[in-house]
């Protein structure tokens, strides 16, 4: 009788026990569970298609930079969002160096304004910077077509210029005296929000074309101003080069490293004796895309007053985000013999 009356005690008690252990688990309150942050963002720079932490303010600012082998290496091309080279007289390019992401320091050699610069700066309603200008660029400078700074109102002021090289290879600008031109001739820098190139999103893959890892270009005017491409897999850039050296910032002696080359085919017409240059922006016409290794046969046509390019279905090129070096070449001999990809 005392056995069972133990038993049924003990039995007791372990129920008991049982039944708060139950009781507790179901009362007992997880641990906070730690909340992994992950910033998405949401803005990204229009002209370079990068992610930013903040939208940006700064109005777009086009510089003629002198592209003459005594020019070289220019300074501030690398903080560039997009280059554009072209032909400025006979076969010598020059190049107009955009920025909108970052202002370098320093900019230049400056050179000196054409009409089609002067219309690319209004297309993308800049503040355009030069040094000097062939008569129908310095009229339409004058008639303020574009929000305009030149060093020929302000060479050695706003202007300065080098003692390492000669003119017309040493004429300068900082960035404190593109600001201090802007106020002077009451341009706001603020950015007016208007986009003009696609960008490829984070993950979206871009499009593929024919395996092309270098591309050359001649412009006409013999080795000193040709240039070439090469893709960098590791680096996933292209590197540029021309007459036989890659081309570096003398800022900081880096190379420039370009996401994008573009050629775009137009019609050149020499307009003087100076072999000074008329080129078509409105018409469009056959273009190239070089993007991670790879080529695409696209067009171009005008956007808002840029020349963009455009799929053969008609839909805009997107651009891998990075900075992009944009080549205006002549229907006279064009892309099939102006541009050479190995």
């Amino acid at each position: 009788m005392k056995k069972r009356t133990l038993a049924a005690v003990l039995g007791l008690s372990i129920a008991l026990l049982a039944g708060c252990g139950s009781q507790e688990e179901k009362n007992r309150i997880p641990p906070p569970i730690k909340k992994v942050e992950t910033t998405v963002a949401s803005t990204y720079a229009p002209f370079s298609g990068e992610a930013v932490e903040e939208k940006p303010t700064l109005r777009p600012i086009i510089v003629t930079v002198n592209n003459h082998p005594d020019a070289r290496p220019q300074s501030g091309l690398n903080a560039a969002d997009i280059i554009y080279e072209m032909v400025a007289e006979g076969n010598t390019t020059r190049l107009l160096a955009l920025f909108a992401s970052e202002m370098p320091t320093q900019v230049g050699p400056v050179r000196s304004a054409r009409a089609y610069f002067v219309d690319l700066a209004k297309g993308y309603n800049a503040f355009y910077v030069a040094h000097g200008f062939s008569p129908e660029a310095k009229q339409m400078l004058r008639d303020n077509v574009v929000d305009n700074v030149n060093g020929m109102d302000h060479d050695g002021t706003l202007f300065q210029r080098s003692y390492d090289r000669v003119a017309p290879h040493n004429s300068y600008i900082s960035e404190d005296n593109i600001k201090k031109a802007a106020a002077i001739n009451g341009a706001d820098l603020t950015y007016d929000g208007r986009t003009y190139h696609e960008f490829y999103k984070p993950k979206e893959k871009a499009l593929e074309g024919t395996p092309a890892m270098n591309v050359s270009i001649n412009f006409g005017g013999g080795i000193p101003f040709n240039s070439s491409y090469s893709y960098d897999e590791t680096r996933g850039s292209y590197i540029r080069s021309s007459n036989g050296y890659n081309t570096t910032d003398l800022l900081d002696g880096e190379a420039v490293e370009l996401a994008n080359v573009l050629v775009y085919e137009m019609q050149h017409t020499t307009i003087d004796s100076e072999g000074r240059q008329a080129i078509d922006l409105h018409t469009g016409g056959n273009a190239r895309v070089y993007q991670q290794g790879m080529v695409r046969d696209v067009r171009w046509k005008l956007r808002n007053g840029i020349p963009v390019a455009v799929e053969q279905d008609g839909s805009y090129v997107k651009l891998v985000p990075g900075k992009t070096w944009i080549n205006f070449v002549s229907t006279t001999p064009g892309l099939a013999t102006a541009v050479t990809n190995y």
